[in-house]
C-alpha cells in the first residue's frame, strides 16, 4: 500500500493533446488514438486493491475543448445491469455508473466529480476537504453513453471554462485526476488510483498528470423570471432577476446575481426541532453554490454542517423577524496571481431591515504544507451590530501516512457600544498505519464568547471536545459471507465547556459493512457517562443529566435483478433524557420503493417513533419539563423522467405529533433536577409539505419549471390529542397554497 500510494501520488506522466472529440458515447478509435489508455483498475469497495473482477478500459485526452475522459466498461453476462433513470445529482441510486474527479490545480485543496449513469444521469459535485462531496453544484459539461452486448462505454468532455485554474508552468498544467467506475448490483468500485472516497486523504493523493496549459474564456447571463398565485391569499406577484458568469481567462472568475433567485422550486424537508441547537438546511440558489467550495472552511467539530460560511444567512430571516431578507445583489470573484488563489465575497440585502455580508480568503500551497487565511464581516444596521471572523488554517502532510489540519479562529462583536472578542481553535491528526488501521485524534476549543453564527453555523460555543478514534477496515471476508467488507470505528471522546462543567464522556462503537446485494449497512452502539447539559434551558442554568446509551441501526437494499423492490431501514434508540438509559426514544423508518420501469418510481416512507421521557425547557414557566410524546410521518412521493429533457416529480411530507406533560422540573442552582408540582399542558404539533413539479430543460442549465406547492404547520396546547388524528388531520392544513411558474435561459455571449 505504501509503495502504490507514493507511485500514484508522485507519478506525472504527460497526457497527450489532441483534437477535438464527439461526445456521442461511441469510442471511435481514432478520437482516441492520442489518448492516455488506463487499465489497472482495482477494488477500492471493498478496499481490498485487487484486480477489479470485471474488466475496465478508460482513456484520458487533454483538447483546446476540455479534458475528454472515456470509458470502455465490459461485464458478465451473470452480473445485471442497471438502467433506472434518475434525476440530476441523485447520488444514492444504486445503478452502473463512471466517475471522473480532478482537480485542476492538483494541490488537493478543492476538486470536482462527474458522474455518468448507465442510463446517461449525471451528478456533479464539488470535493473539498479531502472528502467531503457537495452536490448543490451544477456545472455545464458533455457527456453521452452508449450499450452493447458485451458492456457500455461512456465519454464525458469538461470544458476548461468549468473553474478557476492556477497559472501552469512552462505552458503546462499539472492536474490530480481519479477514475472509477461502480456495478449496480454488486456495489462493487474499482479505481484508478487504488484509493477509496472513505479514506482519510483522497484529494491529495489524485494521481498527477501534466496536459497542455489550455484556456477558456466565457461569458453567460441567466435572467429568470417567475410568477406566483397564492391561492389562499388570493394575490399574485412577479419577480425577475439574473445571474452572471465571466471567466476571461483560467486565473480569473466572477460570478454576479441581481434580484438572486431564491430556489422557489426547491422545497426544504419538514423537520421537527424544539431544541438548543438550529437546523441545518443545504442552500439551492445557483449563485450561491457555483464554485463555493474555495470559501467552504469546516469549523466547530467533525460534523462538516459546521462551517465559517453558511449561505442560507444571505437573504435568511430578516432581522426585525418579520419576513425573509431581500437581496438586491451579491458577487464573487474566484482566481490566482503569484501562485496564491484568492475568493472575495459580497451580498447586500435591501430596504432599512437588510444586512451586508463580506468575505475575503487566500490561500498558498508548497511541497508537503498548505495554508489559508480568511476574513468575514456582516454589518446589520438594524441591531447596530457588526460582526467580525479571521481564520487560519494550515495543512502538513509530512508524508502518505501522517495528515495534520488545524484552524484558529477569532471573532470580534460590536453592538450598540459593547464590544465582545474570543478565539477558537481545532487540530485533527490522521495516521494511516497500513493493512486497515487508522488512527485519529481530534481536539477542538470555542470560546465562550466566540460567536460565528452572522454568517456561519456553529452548533454551539463555550466547548472543548477531545476525541480519539481507531478504525479497522476489514476486507478479507469468506465467498459465502453476505458481506464484502467492514469498516470498524472504536471512539472514545471527552466534553468540558470552558466554565470546567463536565458535559459527558463518551464510547462509542460502530461499523459500516458493504454487502454483495450492492447495498450497505451501518450499526453503531453507544453511551455517555453522568454529566451535564448546558444548552436544555436556554441560559438558565445547566443541568444534571444521568448516564445514556444509544444505539442506531440501517440497512439499505437496492433493486435485485427483475425486481423492482428497493428498501430502505433504520431503527433507533436514543436515552437522552432525565430517567435515564431504559426511557428512551424509539423511533423506527421503513422506505419500499418501487419501480415500476427504469423511468418511473414510487416510494413511501413511514416513520414511528415513542419517546416515554422527552426533555424540554418551556421558557413560558421556566421549568424543564418532561413529555410522552408519539409520532407518525409520512415521507412520499414519485419521480416520472419522461424523456431525456423532462421530468414530473411528486412529494408529499406529513407529520402527526403529541407529547402528553408527565412531570415538571426546577433546575437548583447547583443543576440538580427537582421535581414540583407545576401543571404543564399537553400539546400537539401536526405539518404538511406537498409539491408536484413539472421541470423541462430548453437547454444546458436553461430550465422551465411549473410547480403547485401546499403546505401548513399548527402547534396547540391543550389536552385530548390523539397521534393518528394529528396525522390525519395535517393533510387539512392549508396555510399556504401556491402555483408558481419559472423560466431561466443560460445566454452564452
Amino acid at each position: 500500500m505504501r509503495t502504490l500510494l507514493i507511485f500514484t501520488t508522485l507519478m506525472a506522466a504527460p497526457i497527450p493533446a489532441c483534437c477535438a472529440i464527439l461526445v456521442d458515447g461511441r469510442l471511435d478509435p481514432e478520437e482516441w488514438r492520442e489518448a492516455r489508455s488506463i487499465t489497472d483498475f482495482r477494488l477500492t469497495q471493498p478496499l481490498s486493491r485487487l484486480p477489479a473482477p470485471q474488466p475496465t478500459q478508460a482513456w484520458v485526452l487533454a483538447t483546446p475543448q476540455g479534458l475528454a475522459v472515456s470509458f470502455r466498461n465490459l461485464q458478465d453476462a451473470s452480473v445485471p445491469r442497471t438502467r433506472q433513470r434518475t434525476q440530476r445529482d441523485n447520488s444514492e441510486a444504486a445503478v452502473d455508473r463512471v466517475n471522473l474527479y480532478v482537480d485542476f490545480d492538483g494541490d488537493g485543496r478543492g476538486g470536482y466529480n462527474f458522474t455518468l449513469t448507465l442510463a446517461d444521469g449525471i451528478v456533479d459535485t464539488t470535493v473539498s476537504n479531502e472528502n467531503q462531496f457537495n452536490d448543490d453544484w451544477d456545472g455545464d459539461w458533455h457527456h453521452a453513453v452508449s450499450e452493447d452486448e458485451t458492456g457500455w462505454s461512456a465519454e464525458m468532455l469538461i470544458p476548461w471554462h468549468i473553474a478557476p485554474m492556477r497559472d501552469g508552468r512552462d505552458g503546462k498544467r499539472l492536474l490530480g485526476i481519479a477514475l472509477d467506475r461502480v456495478i449496480g448490483a454488486t456495489g462493487e468500485r474499482a479505481s484508478w488510483p487504488a484509493v477509496s472516497l472513505t479514506e482519510t486523504r483522497f484529494l491529495s493523493v489524485l494521481n498527477k498528470i501534466e496536459v497542455p496549459e489550455y484556456g477558456q474564456s466565457l461569458l453567460t447571463i441567466t435572467p429568470y423570471v417567475n410568477g406566483v398565485r397564492d391561492f389562499v391569499g388570493r394575490d399574485s406577484d412577479f419577480d425577475a432577476g439574473a445571474d452572471l458568469f465571466w471567466k476571461p481567462n483560467g486565473r480569473f472568475q466572477l460570478s454576479a446575481t441581481l434580484n438572486p433567485d431564491f430556489g422557489q422550486v426547491e422545497s426544504d424537508r419538514l423537520v421537527v426541532n424544539f431544541g438548543a441547537v438550529e437546523t441545518f438546511f443545504d442552500d439551492k440558489r445557483p449563485f450561491f453554490t457555483e464554485n463555493q467550495g474555495f470559501f467552504e472552511v469546516p469549523f466547530g467539530s467533525l460534523n462538516p454542517n459546521n462551517r465559517l460560511i453558511y449561505t442560507r444567512r444571505v437573504g435568511g430571516l430578516s432581522d426585525d423577524a418579520i419576513g425573509s431578507g431581500d437581496v438586491a445583489a451579491a458577487v464573487k470573484l474566484n482566481g490566482s496571481a503569484g501562485g496564491v488563489n484568492y475568493g472575495v465575497f459580497a451580498a447586500s440585502e435591501a430596504d432599512s431591515v437588510g444586512r451586508d455580508f463580506y468575505a475575503v480568503r487566500a490561500s498558498r500551497d508548497f511541497l508537503r504544507h498548505g495554508v489559508g487565511a480568511m476574513v468575514t464581516q456582516v454589518k446589520r444596521p438594524f441591531l447596530d451590530r457588526e460582526a467580525t471572523v479571521y481564520e487560519f488554517d494550515h495543512r502538513w502532510t509530512p508524508n502518505e501516512r501522517w495528515a495534520v489540519r488545524s484552524t484558529v479562529v477569532g471573532s470580534s462583536v460590536d453592538e450598540r457600544g459593547r464590544r465582545l472578542r474570543d478565539s477558537g481553535a481545532q487540530v485533527r491528526v490522521d495516521y494511516d498505519r497500513g493493512n486497515g488501521w487508522r488512527h485519529q485524534l481530534y481536539a477542538l476549543h470555542l470560546g465562550g464568547d466566540l460567536q460565528l453564527n452572522d454568517f456561519g453555523y456553529l452548533e454551539r460555543n463555550n466547548y472543548n471536545y477531545l476525541r480519539y478514534d481507531l478504525g479497522r477496515r476489514v476486507t478479507a471476508l469468506p465467498p459465502d459471507s453476505p458481506f464484502t467488507a467492514h469498516d470498524w470505528h472504536y471512539s472514545v471522546s471527552h466534553r468540558v465547556n470552558d466554565d470546567g462543567v463536565h458535559i459527558a464522556d463518551a464510547l462509542a462503537v460502530n461499523r459500516r459493512s458493504e454487502r454483495r446485494d450492492g447495498g450497505n449497512q451501518f450499526i453503531e452502539v453507544g453511551t455517555l457517562s453522568p454529566g451535564h447539559d448546558d444548552l436544555i434551558t436556554r441560559g438558565n442554568g445547566v443541568v444534571d443529566m444521568p448516564r445514556r446509551v444509544f444505539a442506531v441501526f440501517e440497512r439499505f437494499r437496492p433493486r435485485q435483478g427483475d425486481s423492482p423492490w428497493a428498501f430502505n431501514l433504520e431503527m433507533q434508540y436514543d436515552a437522552d433524557g432525565l430517567s435515564g438509559w431504559n426511557r428512551g426514544l424509539r423511533s423506527v423508518y421503513l422506505e419500499p420503493s418501487y419501480h415500476i420501469n427504469d423511468r418511473l418510481s414510487l416510494f413511501s416512507g413511514m416513520r414511528v417513533e415513542h419517546h416515554p421521557d422527552w426533555t424540554l425547557w418551556r421558557r413560558e414557566v421556566g421549568l424543564l419539563g418532561t413529555y410522552r410524546s408519539n409520532q407518525l410521518m409520512l415521507n412520499a412521493g414519485a419521480a416520472w423522467l419522461i424523456n431525456d429533457r423532462q421530468e414530473l416529480r411528486v412529494r408529499l411530507e406529513a407529520i402527526g405529533l403529541e407529547a402528553q406533560a408527565r412531570k415538571a422540573w426546577r433546575v437548583t442552582p447547583d443543576g440538580e433536577p427537582v421535581a414540583v408540582n407545576n401543571p404543564l399542558a399537553d400539546f400537539a404539533l401536526r405539518n404538511l409539505g406537498f409539491q408536484i413539479r413539472y421541470r423541462y430543460e430548453l437547454a444546458p442549465l436553461s430550465y422551465l419549471y411549473v410547480a403547485y406547492v401546499r403546505g401548513g404547520s399548527l402547534l396547540e396546547d391543550g389536552n385530548g390529542f390523539d397521534t393518528r388524528r394529528q396525522f390525519r388531520d395535517a393533510f387539512e392544513l392549508r396555510d399556504s397554497e401556491q402555483l408558481l411558474v419559472k423560466l431561466s435561459y443560460r445566454f452564452e455571449i
